[in-house]
């Protein structure tokens, strides 16, 4: 072993030995390996809905009746007609109470159809690609 160290009066020869050590360094870039594009396109349909709606109308008819009564009674039903009477009282000798009119009220219900015109819209996205990229199938 050869001495680094110059021999001076009587000191022991010093050797020195050099160690090396490797060490790792990990590190990562960035790497373009493609492009994508993308495409959007909005398609309009028009749909046709036709749905059936309901109508109700009333049907008001006035029955005169004019006789005299004991006593009012209330609304009654005759099948699907409502019977609303009407009174008044009429001054006479003797005071009575007359029936003078009863409001019937009918209920009719028609149907009827009013198609409309809705446009529906829809989008699509086309992908484009570029580089290494549009050899795999995956992306």
């Amino acid at each position: 072993m050869g001495s680094d160290a110059p021999a001076s009066g009587g000191e022991p020869d010093e050797a020195v030995i050099r160690l090396a050590e490797e060490r790792l360094q990990v590190g990562k870039r960035a790497v373009v390996r493609g492009r994508v594009r993308l495409h959007k396109t909005v398609s309009e349909r028009v749909e046709r809905v036709d749905v059936p709606l309901e109508r109700t109308a009333v049907e008001v008819e006035r029955v005169a009746v004019g006789r005299p009564v004991d006593q009012a009674e209330g609304v009654r039903y005759e099948g699907d007609v409502m019977v609303i009477p009407r009174y008044e009282e009429v001054l006479v000798v003797t005071k009575q109470l007359v029936l003078v009119e009863e409001v019937r009220v009918r209920t009719r219900r028609s149907e009827h159809r009013d198609p409309q015109e809705v446009v529906l819209r829809r989008e699509e996205v086309a992908v484009e690609r570029s580089g290494e990229n549009e050899r795999r199938a995956d992306g």
